[in-house]
């Protein structure tokens, strides 16, 4: 079946390891991307090649030679593939493209979804990252994500060289957003030793 998406969607396809492709297979047979044994372990190379393979399939599904049944089968199984990866991801990078994709689509509700895994699933750095990123769109739900965590919790991140800036903006973020006082005082303090 995927062999007929095309020689790239089948080439990267092909170089998916066993239990990767099961996580697609079971997804679109279930039509329930969590479906996975407990004997499948997801990891940082599952994220790495299911985000090459949604790649693929996004592009092939973009182009306009393709007859609308194809296209339909193409866009099913990479709605699949992004939703497993939504399911499971906690790579930046992979977030990235999921919320360029549902951007793309004017898929909100998708969108909502993601921004809700931030602070539930990443890292801390991993959204430090994100509030870093090229992309405004990505950047804005990281640094919302980041003023919604515990201040105690950004504090912790104050004393990382690459986080700390982020971690101030977030508190800053507290301040006006939020009416925190804890946070107002942190960034007074930190004002202070500016001066």
């Amino acid at each position: 079946m995927i062999e007929e998406l095309g020689g790239r969607v089948a080439s990267v396809w092909s170089e998916l390891r066993p239990a990767t492709r099961g996580l697609v297979e079971r997804a679109l047979q279930t039509n329930n991307p969590s479906a996975q044994t407990p004997s499948v372990p997801y990891d940082a190379r599952a994220d790495l090649e299911l985000s090459r393979f949604l790649a693929a399939l996004d592009d092939r599904a973009s182009e306009s030679a393709l007859d609308a049944e194809k296209r339909d089968r193409l866009r099913m199984v990479a709605d699949t593939c992004a939703s497993v990866l939504q399911e499971k991801t906690q790579s930046a990078e992979v977030f990235a493209q999921l919320v360029r994709r549902a951007e793309a689509q004017r898929d909100y509700q998708r969108i909502d979804r993601l921004a809700d895994a931030l602070t539930t699933r990443f890292a801390r750095t991993e959204i430090c990252e994100l509030a870093r990123a090229a992309d405004l769109f990505v950047r804005e739900l990281a640094h919302e994500a980041l003023a919604r965590l515990p201040t105690a919790v950004l504090m912790t991140l104050l004393s990382d060289p690459i986080d700390a800036e982020v971690a101030r903006e977030a508190l800053r973020r507290q301040v006006i957003e939020y009416g925190s006082e804890e946070a107002k005082q942190i960034v007074a303090a930190l004002d202070q030793t500016d001066l």
